[in-house]
């Protein structure tokens, strides 16, 4: 993966509407791909009122693929996406998560959905088990990955405590770059959802560094909201930017055209109460949302096999010095300078 200097965006301005009812809502293009992340707290919050504006929102939006996370009553999302013309859902079938992507059957083939990390030793970095799905647009090949992390904390990484609010996100992070490096690498990932934490922070302070350190090969193309004026951030009631969109590499050409637009949705501004009604009866996190124009993806050749070299050493993700252990992920440090990342259930070291 390369580094590529993309160019500033219309990115981070809150999409201004104009008319006060939700059945004049309008944002997708059928020339355009339409991604959005949206926390809709617990739905539905405020029973079929509730139902009932989701279903006029999403259909209005015309957005191709949502990644939602916070659904509480499976039942009744079932039934209201059911109801809708040509859309669809991916819900797992777990004890807990509330993570769901709902899809445009006209513009969305799916290929395959599946969670990640869902053993009992990653449920404290992620208690709601990451949710990849792999999809076809246009005839290209993409990986979407819905996230809801842990909420909470004082802003500051305790490193000596795996319990720490701050720490279990960074955790997070470290994991699912892992698993984008290891499984899908040479793919187009589009990492999203509810992180609960702010990317624009110091390195210090900050729980997406896995991400933010390796700036060649990952983008979160929301920086320059969360960089902005608090107005048009995506939890206006704190007020914090928390909902996220971040892409791997070989989107980056895609992403720096000049059609490409990312945004959070004002939706209150279609309600006659304004903020008031939206909090109360639909959610308290404004939705994300990227839209972009895919071309094909190159064909990259690489060499697959690894270069034979000693290891020298183990350790943790704090760098810490230590032997194998079960369920722990950990940095293996080889003589050539290499490191490479192993997690593993079974009672011994992998080669």
């Amino acid at each position: 993966m390369k580094l590529l200097l993309l160019p500033f965006l219309v990115v981070g301005l809150s999409l201004t509407l104009s008319s006060q009812t939700l059945d004049d809502l309008e944002f997708g293009s059928p020339e355009r791909l339409e991604i959005a992340t949206w926390n809709i707290e617990w739905f539905p919050k405020d029973g079929a009122t509730t139902v009932n504006a989701v279903h006029q929102i999403i259909e209005n939006l015309e957005i191709d693929l949502w990644a939602i996370q916070e659904i509480d009553d499976t039942t009744a999302f079932k039934t209201m996406v059911d109801g809708m013309e040509s859309y669809q859902y991916i819900l797992m079938n777990g004890w807990f998560g509330g993570l769901v992507y709902v899809y445009n059957t006209d513009q969305i083939d799916v290929l395959d959905a599946y969670e990640i990390y869902t053993e009992s030793p990653f449920w404290s970095p992620l208690p709601r088990s990451p949710l990849v799905l792999r999809f076809e647009y246009n005839g290209e090949v993409f990986n979407a990955i819905n996230n809801h992390f842990k909420c909470c904390g004082d802003g500051t990484i305790d490193w000596s405590d795996d319990g720490d609010e701050e720490m279990r996100r960074m955790e997070a992070c470290v994991l699912i770059e892992s698993y984008i490096s290891e499984y899908l690498e040479l793919e187009r990932v589009i990492l999203l959802g509810d992180l609960n934490d702010l990317i624009a922070e110091a390195p210090s302070s900050n729980v997406f560094q896995p991400f933010l350190d390796v700036p060649e090969a990952y983008l979160f193309v929301d920086m320059p909201i969360a960089e902005g004026p608090n107005s048009d951030w995506s939890f206006p009631g704190w007020p914090s930017h928390l909902d996220h969109i971040l892409i791997t590499d070989e989107l980056f050409s895609d992403f720096s055209a000049a059609q490409t637009v990312v945004t959070t949705l004002d939706i209150a501004a279609h309600m006659p109460g304004g903020w008031s009604e939206y909090d109360q009866t639909v959610s308290d996190h404004r939705p994300v949302v990227m839209s972009i124009v895919p071309s094909p993806l190159g064909v990259v050749q690489v060499d697959s096999q690894r270069l034979q070299s000693e290891l020298m050493f183990v350790t943790d993700m704090l760098g810490r010095k230590c032997s194998y252990a079960p369920g722990k992920l950990l940095l293996y440090h080889f003589q050539d300078g290499t490191t490479e990342k192993h997690w593993s259930l079974a009672p011994w070291a992998p080669e």
